[in-house]
């Protein structure tokens, strides 16, 4: 993966038909998707069961652009080597989830993966201020994790402060959770550079009307240029 820091937006598949993972995930790429986001929850990090490594390997051939694999489980370490197996380009984990995520995240790059840390929205910037040096990417919460197609919460002075805590390193901000084409300038203009959408990009399409995803894609990218 080559470093650069213009918008992506990173569709989260847990809004696709479940049904069809193969075709979605071919679907939103075709209409433009940057990433691909797979959002593995363990019912007990939070309330709800989604993803493992198997389901995840099985997305794997499919997905032609990155694999972006967000860990909502606890604990995280035991499982670094299975999704680098199953073929994760970017596996990130909660800051939350554990009390070593400083040798979570070297794990991760050990494993041959960028490593990503991401924050709840109870969870200060200053928390990652000593992770800068072993992260690829901060994931900022803009909802509380566990559920899809939650309302935003707005995050910005928190996106603004990880934008001056990365100064000119090459690490991307991330933000997940409630962004649509209201709320993604926001974010955008306090300094993330991928987005996650589920319901926004997925809404009113379908693997026979695709079309509907890249035009809930284009309209964010135009809310956000403006």
């Amino acid at each position: 993966m080559t470093f650069d820091r213009s918008l992506k937006i990173a569709p989260s598949i847990l809004s696709a038909d479940f049904a069809d993972f193969g075709r979605e995930i071919r679907a939103i790429e075709a209409q433009g998707a940057d990433w691909v986001h797979i959002d593995v929850m363990d019912g007990h990090f939070v309330p709800n069961l989604t993803f493992g490594p198997p389901a995840v390997k099985a997305f794997r051939p499919h997905v032609k652009t990155v694999m972006d694999v967000h860990l909502m489980i606890s604990p995280v370490d035991a499982y670094i080597d299975a999704y680098a197996d199953a073929g994760a380009d970017i596996l990130t984990a909660h800051i939350e989830a554990g009390p070593h995520i400083h040798r979570t995240l070297q794990a991760i790059r050990a494993a041959g993966m960028k490593a990503g840390v991401a924050l709840n929205p109870g969870t200060p910037a200053d928390a990652v201020a000593d992770l800068m040096d072993v992260a690829d990417m901060v994931l900022v919460m803009t909802v509380n994790p566990g559920f899809g197609g939650q309302k935003f919460i707005d995050m910005t002075a928190k996106i603004r402060r990880v934008r001056e805590l990365i100064g000119d390193r090459d690490i991307h901000i991330q933000v997940d959770g409630g962004v649509d084409p209201v709320t993604a300038p926001l974010v955008a203009q306090a300094g993330a550079d991928v987005l996650v959408a589920g319901s926004a990009v997925f809404r009113g399409g379908s693997v026979d009307k695709a079309d509907v995803y890249g035009a809930n894609m284009a309209a964010i990218r135009k809310s956000v240029a403006g």
